[in-house]
């Protein structure tokens, strides 16, 4: 079977189980046993993949007596159906306890299908092609009185209700398949005869709830909760038979067991819960593609039984089961289990396959698992998690809210109450009751989410009959008298806190007010325990409110224009899309807990199809009617085109600019056109669209928006994200100055806004930009506008309309932009020229190097023939760190920080390539390194000469330093400055210590070379150490002393910023100790050893023309020696300074390989290479033949 592919071998999943079984961390003090819910698994009984065929032949198919049917105010019944005859048929059939007609059925003839309901039949014209399999549903809403026909996934038909229908399906009733039915004086269920059903019938089930028109269309595989497509709940006469064309691919699955307990002998700490011990069990043996996710256990108990009834689930000891072991230690517990298949497979396969699995039986240790007749159900969706839709702020204050509604995520076309309305039905039934709740309580404990619990216990006290919803639910804390400062936190005594909560109630179950007060009041001001949590009701105030309609509304969008007809509060108005026409608009008549008021929400128009493109708005003209309807017109053109595409092309980029313009120009804007217009532009900017054609008029154009705005406060602020605009109404006389802040998280969040109105010199924390205009601005505000003066700031948290060719040309510019933009306008004025100059504050986006040049620049709309570009003119740049550049300008304008990446001496690759380099090249030095001293170290007779003594300080102070290097990000990384300063001055310390030794290399080597007589140096290694080590540790003790601080991270900043950067390493930051302790003292290390080495070199040749026998291994030889002096004399550092100009890239590889491999090169040449080193290493390392004895030689 090809859908066998969609699930791992069972067998391979088996075996692996076996294997991962070893590693559960589970305490094994139980033995398990799964117990069957029927006497068969689901997997045999399951009848996905199956049909029943009526030939004519007696076959009744009818519901077990077991399987109840329960009072059902709202319900779907969806079938497969295939007629063989177009002669009178019967689908189904399902009547009241001892009832003569036809509580829900489906008949039909050769051009019509009878629906039946209540004893009433609803005709809908329509013929069923004959031998071809078609979907027939039925849904149906009490409340609303609203049945719904649908074929194929298609509705078909709204047949109106009688009013004085009831609002319920009788429950426990009978249905039969294929054909009517009577109930004879027995009691037992007789098939009618003379329109039974000659064709094929697959997937019957029964949901408790009204299916949308969108999840019909989708042909859920789940299974239904009321009666579903297995065996068990069937009593028939004619098995199903399998049909290769009735398969469903499904991922969600639910499965349904009993778990039997034992006691072991061997009791221990039981510490993990059931849920656990089940999951790690199914985790073990499923295979990658079923993943488990929900786990549902009942307490343990001690009378277990298998129910060999299959209607019932819950049975204690109905006659004939098998009951399992009562023993004192015997326990067991049902469970559920949720279960996704990934990619979707085949409903009876998935099935058939997780039966399987569960079959097996595994030991380990003290732990069985043996399964059988496990139920196995797709399912609609896993349980629901109760989501809080998203809350709308304004830009100037903030309030918090809590969850508006909490219902569990419903179809478009359901009211909050969980039923879909419409205003041709709902006449009949009136609207819902409405009650307002304010209530204070308390809670007694220390939950980390008390807002959430709160919540939680007023939906289970008022929801608990399906009558009731909680909505607009907004908690927030009391901070009352009864507090006290704690840790700087406001704490209530005995850990009692005070919380207002705020909400509407809506009852649709149409009970008199008097009695629903009478209820909310006795189910609210009832105490909630729980553990430590104690929720007491101090105070509730309940007001019965009745809310108007919301009335006819005509809205003109780019899907045509729709007529919402009075629809009742809460209520989800639905209307047919004018393309398509079998899909389905909806819109709320939203209850506001502000006001107590009812107002339309925006439509959702999902499911249609625009009926105009963006190329049509050059037919629209716009009028300071019109405006805000144009703006929303656009808005949604440019939402379908980014969601179909990644950008605009550019003429649809520039008639939305266009359209814009018109809008701004033509019309006075209200702060919501506004918004929507900065919404329109943000999210052009977040696509791939090139918006550099037309960044100045876009610039332009938010200028003259702010310009043009009516708002009656004094100011008003708008962001999307990566802009933000604030517009401020000054007056002159009073004018003091004004700061403008912004801090920009991420490109697709909204920016938050700071404003001061006051000069500010000091840039606000944690912020990215900051603009001050100092209060000498008032001279150049217009006369005689009085109040009218308006102040505009931009914020842009994007480069995409700052494109300055000189700059985006790597081969033309070394500037790079490297922060965001911000700018300052005043209407109506120009200024420039300022004795008391504007001062921005900018942060950088990379931080700012040592060797970095950054600049202040203006974006001058001139430029570049009017493209606009980069100009310094009127700025002054001060460099306040690495993380910040002030500009101290003359004039207003936009204003961005620029970078000089001429000067940096890498690009980032070679720079991640230097660094591995180096951690590599340390690592292996500090490895050989070890191995060099421990073989001086070991062997008395390799270190009795002076050398060998030189070389062993000289090898140590090289691996501290190569330890310290690969050690430093990590000690930097613990955030503490102590141990960052200590870090630092100890790799200062050993760097230093390593260039003295050096340094003694070559005095050393210059006495014995070259002052060969007449030389004696009492305690000659003596002194070399105190000089080695006693010269580093005073250099290091000098810097501690005088500025401790000048040890550090890496990039100099504020210790507390210092250590927050996510790239630390801590190394000596004050340039003048760097230079003098480090460059200066390292510079006269190695021209000393360069001296040296070539006095060295020149009597070497002199010792050669002496002994003219000189062959050729003499000259590798001589080679040799000088690779070991330059090694020795560490001469490749002296790479470093000449680093610059074309090839320092070159020379920057060959100072990381070589100087990182020095260590390597000590032990290559000082311990590999030499005799008498291999020699102690084969007299005491080696064995057998490759011996030495200590006199050999």
């Amino acid at each position: 079977d090809d859908h066998l592919t969609a699930i791992e071998s069972p067998l391979f999943a088996v075996m692996k189980s076996v294997r991962s079984l070893s590693s559960l961390t589970i305490c094994l003090c139980i033995q398990l046993s799964v117990c069957p819910l029927g006497s068969t698994a689901s997997a045999s009984t399951s009848m996905w993949g199956k049909k029943l065929k009526f030939i004519g032949r007696p076959c009744l198919w009818q519901l077990q007596p077991d399987v109840v049917v329960p009072a059902l105010d709202e319900l779907s019944v969806c079938v497969l159906l295939r007629l063989t005859v177009g002669t009178e048929w019967t689908a189904f059939v399902y009547k009241a306890p001892a009832g003569r007609h036809i509580e829900l059925g489906l008949r039909g003839t050769g051009s019509q299908l009878v629906v039946w309901l209540f004893g009433e039949e609803r005709h809908l014209e329509r013929e069923l092609k004959l031998h071809e399999w078609h979907s027939i549903c039925l849904t149906w809403s009490g409340r609303a009185r609203m049945l719904r026909i649908y074929i194929n996934g298609t509705s078909q038909h709204e047949p109106s209700m009688n009013p004085l229908q009831p609002q319920q399906l009788a429950q426990n009733g009978t249905l039969t398949l294929g054909v009517s039915h009577y109930i004879d004086p027995n009691g037992e269920v007789q098939p009618e005869s003379g329109n039974n059903l000659l064709g094929e019938i697959g997937l019957f089930r029964i949901w408790a709830r009204e299916w949308s028109t969108e999840e019909l269309r989708g042909q859920s595989c789940a299974d239904g909760d009321v009666v579903s497509w297995d065996l068990r709940q069937w009593k028939y006469k004619c098995p199903p038979e399998s049909d290769n064309n009735l398969h469903c691919a499904w991922s969600l699955y639910k499965i349904k067991m009993w778990t039997f307990i034992v006691h072991s002998t061997k009791l221990g700490n039981c510490s993990v819960s059931l849920e656990e011990v089940t999951r790690n069990w199914l985790e073990s043996i499923f295979p990658r593609n079923i993943s488990v996710h929900d786990i549902i256990v009942s307490s343990p108990s001690h009378t277990c039984h298998v129910v060999n009834n299959p209607a019932a689930l819950q049975v204690t000891q109905p006659q004939g089961s098998r009951a399992l072991s009562n023993s004192t230690g015997d326990k067991c517990f049902s469970c559920e289990v949720y279960v996704e298949v990934d990619p979707a497979a085949n409903v009876e396969v998935v099935q058939a396959n997780i039966a399987w699995l569960l079959n097996f039986t595994f030991s380990h240790d003290n732990l069985n698992l043996t399964a059988n007749s496990i139920s196995i159900l797709p399912v609609e969706l896993f349980p629901a998690v109760t989501e809080s839709p998203p809350t709308v702020s304004t830009g100037e204050t903030t309030s918090e809210t809590g969850p508006t509604q909490s219902l569990p995520a419903q179809p478009a076309n359901m009211s909050t109450t969980g039923e879909p309305l419409d205003l041709n039905e709902t006449a009949a039934v009136g609207p819902d009751t409405f009650f307002r709740v304010n209530m204070t309580l308390s809670m007694t404990g220390s939950p980390t989410k008390p807002k959430d619990i709160i919540e939680k216990w007023v939906k289970e006290q008022l929801e608990v009959n399906d009558t009731m919803v909680v909505l607009n639910l907004i908690i927030k804390e009391n901070v009352g008298r009864n507090m006290e400062p704690f840790n700087g936190q406001m704490i209530f005594h005995g850990q009692q806190k005070q919380y207002y909560c705020t909400f509407h109630v809506q009852e649709y179950n149409m009970n008199s007010v008097a009695e629903i007060e009478t209820f909310i009041n006795a189910a609210l001001t009832s105490i909630y325990e729980n553990d430590s949590i104690i929720i007491q009701t101090m105070d509730v105030a309940i007001k019965h409110i009745v809310p108007e309609n919301c009335l006819e509304e005509t809205t003109l969008t780019i899907y045509g224009q729709y007529i919402w007809p009075e629809a009742f509060p809460q209520v989800n108005q639905d209307m047919g899309c004018k393309k398509p026409n079998s899909e389905r608009a909806y819109r709320l008549c939203k209850l506001d807990i502000e006001t107590d008021t009812t107002s339309w929400s925006d439509p959702d128009m999902t499911n249609c199809t625009p009926l105009v493109t963006i190329s049509d708005l050059d037919n629209i003209t716009v009028t300071t009617g019109n405006a805000a309807e144009v703006v929303d017109m656009i808005q949604d053109l440019v939402d379908v085109q980014l969601g179909n595409s990644a950008e605009l092309s550019s003429s649809e980029l520039d008639t939305v600019v266009e359209k814009l313009s018109e809008v701004v120009d033509i019309s006075v804007l209200k702060p919501a056109v506004g918004a929507d217009i900065v919404s329109i532009i943000a999210d052009i900017l977040l696509s791939k669209t090139d918006i550099t054609p037309v960044a100045n008029i876009i610039l332009n154009l938010t200028d003259r928006m702010g310009n043009n705005m009516d708002f009656q406060d004094e100011s008003v602020s708008l962001t999307a994200p990566s802009l933000a605009l604030s517009m401020i109404n000054v007056d002159p006389d009073e004018f003091q100055g004004l700061t403008f802040s912004v801090t920009s998280i991420s490109s697709i969040l909204n920016p938050k806004i700071f404003l001061n109105q006051s000069f500010v010199s000091e840039p606000f924390p944690d912020t990215d930009a900051t603009i001050s205009l100092p209060s000498a601005l008032h001279n150049f505000f217009p006369p005689g506008e009085r109040n009218k003066t308006r102040v505009q700031f931009h914020f842009y948290g994007t480069h995409d309309l700052f494109q300055d060719p000189q700059t985006t040309n790597a081969t033309q510019s070394s500037w790079t932009l490297n922060s965001y933009i911000v700018s300052a306008s005043i209407n109506k004025c120009h200024v420039s020229n300022l004795k008391d100059r504007v001062v921005v504050t900018l942060s950088h986006q990379t931080p700012k190097q040592p060797e970095d040049k950054v600049q202040c620049m203006f974006w001058d709309f001139q430029k570049n023939s009017g493209q606009g570009g980069w100009n310094s003119r009127g700025c002054e740049t001060q460099s306040i760190s690495s993380y910040r550049t002030s500009c101290l300008c003359d004039h207003l304008t936009h204003f961005a920080v620029l970078l000089d990446v001429s000067r940096a001496p890498i690009s980032e690759a070679d720079s991640h390539i230097l660094t591995v380099i180096s951690y590599l090249g340390c690592g292996i030095s500090s490895i050989f390194l070890g191995i060099t001293l421990l073989t001086y170290l070991a062997f008395e007779k390799l270190r009795q000469d002076n050398p060998s003594k030189i070389l062993i300080n000289l090898s140590a102070a090289l691996l501290g330093l190569s330890m310290l290097f690969l050690l430093d990000s990590w000690l930097s990384s613990f955030s503490n400055y102590g141990l960052c300063i200590a870090t630092a001055a100890a790799l200062h310390y050993f760097l230093l210590a390593s260039f003295t030794w050096m340094g003694l290399e070559a005095v050393h080597m210059y006495l014995a070379l070259v002052k060969v007589f007449n030389i004696y140096v009492p305690c000659y290694i003596l002194k070399f150490c105190a000089v080695g080590w006693g010269i580093p540790l005073v250099i290091v003790s000098v810097v501690l002393v005088i500025d401790k601080d000048a040890y550090g991270s890496a990039v100099p900043e504020e210790a507390s910023v210092v250590l927050k950067s996510t790239d630390q390493f801590c190394w000596l930051q004050n340039d003048v100790f760097f230079f003098v302790t480090v460059v200066a003292f390292v510079l006269l290390i190695l021209l000393c050893n360069i001296t040296v080495f070539i006095v060295v070199l020149i009597q070497i040749r002199q010792m050669r023309a002496n002994k003219p026998s000189a062959n050729s291994s003499s000259s590798l030889h001589d080679l040799r020696a000088v690779a070991s002096l330059t090694v020795l004399l560490g001469l490749t550092w002296a790479m470093g300074f000449f680093s610059f100009g074309p090839g320092r890239v070159v020379l920057m590889y060959l100072f990381s390989i070589f100087n990182t491999l020095q260590g390597f090169f000590v032990f290559l040449f000082h311990c590999l290479m030499k005799e008498n080193v291999r020699k102690q290493w084969r007299i005491h390392l080696c064995c057998g033949r490759f011996r030495l004895s200590d006199y050999s030689g």
